[in-house]
């Protein structure tokens, strides 16, 4: 509370003041207290000013100072039944310039969820390749707000949700040389063998995956080989289906390369299936292989146009990889399987046998 004297005296000609206090008694003002005016009482002091040239008396309060404790009975919040009014605020992730990857994500997928432009993702993350996430990736998301589409775009090869479950295999496989049974050629390098109806690409630019081994991805050697081949003991593991397989394998150094056709198919579902088994090698034991525990050391994704997301794997057993599409028009579609290794092992290998495409009918 602050101290206010009204004293107004008014002088006129030669005035002498003299005052005089009386006791001091209770006065009842009003203060405001939480924006309310409330009633409280304060002691005052009547203060005696004689006019001594003109002998007047007059009477002025002079409020005195006193700590005054008001009890203010606060207003009760509003009944939990109380219809609120709408609101649109949304709180958005903590961190809202970056962005997990999930399993299934593409680029393509991200830049559609987050209004993004997929080039501008790429260049803010220096993907040297834009189908390279990876499940736990973070990436940074430029002028992201954080919230995410639920209208996302489909990829732009019409894939659709993947047919129900009941969904069956009907006809032939569609692939060219699916079991890699036929012929071969060399391509570019004598170490390169690939089977007829296929196409390979190798990645020896720098791994700047994330836990990687740095350096530059080194070429692996590609072999197209028969039962004959191999020992006894390996066959089974190794040979899915007939009597050859492709090895692809590279020792001391990380390895990352892409097998693929280009199929003519009309409008339908399909399912594209890849089995491999991941020759990943830390160490030599006796001249046993010890396999790698890591799914990060052996990863593999399905080839279907641009779509297709990077997967950890098990090494030292077959794997497969499933994936269902749907095609609105004919066209021609490219499909396959990635492989990569991003850590030096004793040896990078991959044998791959029995990949199909087949299409799907529902009962």
């Amino acid at each position: 509370m602050h101290n206010r004297f009204w004293v107004i005296i008014l002088l006129t000609g030669f005035i002498w003041l003299v005052g005089c206090t009386s006791a001091a008694e209770s006065v009842e003002v009003t203060r405001l207290v939480n924006n309310q005016e409330i009633p409280v009482t304060v002691e005052v002091t009547r203060v005696m000013l004689q006019e001594v040239a003109q002998e007047v008396t007059r009477e002025v309060l002079v409020e005195v100072t006193r700590v005054v404790t008001v009890v203010v009975t606060p207003e009760p919040a509003a009944s939990s039944t109380a219809t609120a009014a709408p609101t649109t605020t949304t709180t958005a992730p903590i961190d809202t310039n970056s962005y997990t990857v999930q399993s299934g994500d593409t680029l393509a997928l991200i830049a559609a969820q987050t209004g993004t432009d997929a080039a501008a993702i790429q260049s803010a993350n220096n993907l040297a390749d834009p189908n390279q996430i990876t499940a736990g990736q973070i990436l940074i998301i430029p002028s992201w707000d954080g919230g995410l589409s639920t209208a996302a775009a489909a990829p732009a090869a019409e894939e659709t949700a993947p047919p129900p479950p009941e969904a069956v295999v009907q006809g032939a496989n569609l692939l060219p040389n699916p079991s890699f049974e036929g012929d071969w050629y060399f391509y570019l390098y004598n170490e390169l063998q690939i089977p007829d109806g296929w196409q390979l690409t190798t990645d020896e630019g720098p791994n700047t995956l994330e836990l990687g081994a740095g350096g530059n991805f080194l070429r692996p050697e590609v072999r197209v080989i028969s039962i004959a081949d191999l020992p006894p003991a390996e066959h089974a593991l190794f040979i899915f289906d007939n009597i050859k397989t492709v090895k692809a394998f590279k020792g001391g150094g990380p390895t990352s390369y892409s097998l693929f056709t280009d199929v003519d198919l009309p409008p339908g579902s399909y399912r594209l299936q890849i089995n491999f088994f991941p020759d990943t090698v830390i160490a030599y034991d006796s001249g046993q292989k010890v396999f790698a525990s890591d799914p990060l050391a052996a990863e593999a994704r399905i080839i279907f146009n641009d779509v297709g997301v990077w997967q950890g794997t098990q090494s030292g057993q077959r794997n497969t990889l499933t994936y269902d599409f749907t095609l609105s028009t004919a066209q021609t579609v490219r499909v396959g399987g990635a492989f990569r290794n991003r850590f030096i092992m004793a040896n990078n290998g991959w044998y791959l046998d029995d990949w199909s495409l087949y299409a799907l009918t529902t009962p």
